[in-house]
């Protein structure tokens, strides 16, 4: 591809990996990883379903953990804090709760793109899953899937070499008064009803929908494989070392979650 050319989805073959539970943490280097390897070619334009193997708090890189993290609340549930390479919101994590993927692309499929444009545009399929599931689903910008209900997920990317991560949580279900035990999510400044409005303003696909969380992710992998050929994949050992020794030397460090105290 000519630099600075936009290519589109069928222009590539894509990866999908839909593997067991792994540790937060791990999550969190697979996806700097995986991108890497899309960027150097060393591997396909990949989609990857996330299942978390335990709750989790995930903080954006450049977010203040004492302004968003209750530390009190993650040790009353034994909930694991992690901090990813990307842009955007704290989010709470409870496995089965939440459905979580990652785009690892090359740079040229959003090529002149603005930020804005791109994240519209990555979760455009997602938006169709979620529409043909009866959902009146839209993009919020900068980074929210949204619907009547309230928010159903949130989006962060980073650019890296030649390719750009970007991965969404959406809520399939949640535990409201866990959440703003261990997110602060502005509490100094929220009364009881203020509380109030804050759980409610994410709306599980749960309520939404009636369906399992298989049955959306199911739906969620037709309309990716309608649009573009994709085929599936596994992690592979050097990525998974590769994944294991960064976590050791970056993700589980004080430095690292600290970064912005």
């Amino acid at each position: 591809m000519s630099e600075g050319v936009r290519t589109q989805w069928r222009d590539y073959d894509w990866e999908l990996i839909h593997e067991p539970p792994r540790q937060p943490l791990l999550h969190m280097a697979l996806d700097a990883v995986i991108t890497d390897e899309v960027g150097a070619g060393l591997r396909r334009p990949t989609l990857r379903i996330w299942e978390w193997a335990a709750p989790a708090v995930v903080i954006g890189r450049f977010q203040s953990l004492k302004n968003e993290v209750d530390p009190q609340g993650l040790q009353r549930y034994g909930i694991q804090l992690t901090r990813r390479v990307s842009g955007g919101g704290a989010m709470f994590i409870e496995p089965g709760n939440s459905i979580t993927y990652s785009l690892s692309v090359p740079q040229a499929l959003v090529a002149g793109m603005s930020f804005q444009a791109s994240y519209e545009f990555l979760d455009s399929w997602v938006i169709k899953a979620l529409h043909d599931l009866g959902i009146k689903a839209w993009y919020q910008p900068l980074n929210d899937i949204s619907s009547e209900g309230g928010k159903i997920g949130g989006a962060a990317q980073a650019r890296r070499g030649g390719a750009v991560l970007h991965h969404v949580t959406m809520s399939y279900d949640i535990d409201a008064d866990k959440m703003v035990q261990v997110l602060r999510i502005g509490r100094e400044k929220l009364s009881d009803k203020g509380t109030s409005s804050a759980k409610k303003r994410v709306d599980p696909l749960r309520t939404q929908t009636g369906l399992s969380r298989e049955a959306i992710i199911e739906r969620m992998l037709q309309t990716f494989a309608s649009m573009c050929r994709v085929s599936p994949g596994t992690l592979g050992e050097a990525t998974l070392h590769e994944a294991e020794r960064q976590v050791r030397e970056k993700f589980a460090r004080p430095e690292w979650m600290n970064l912005v105290p």
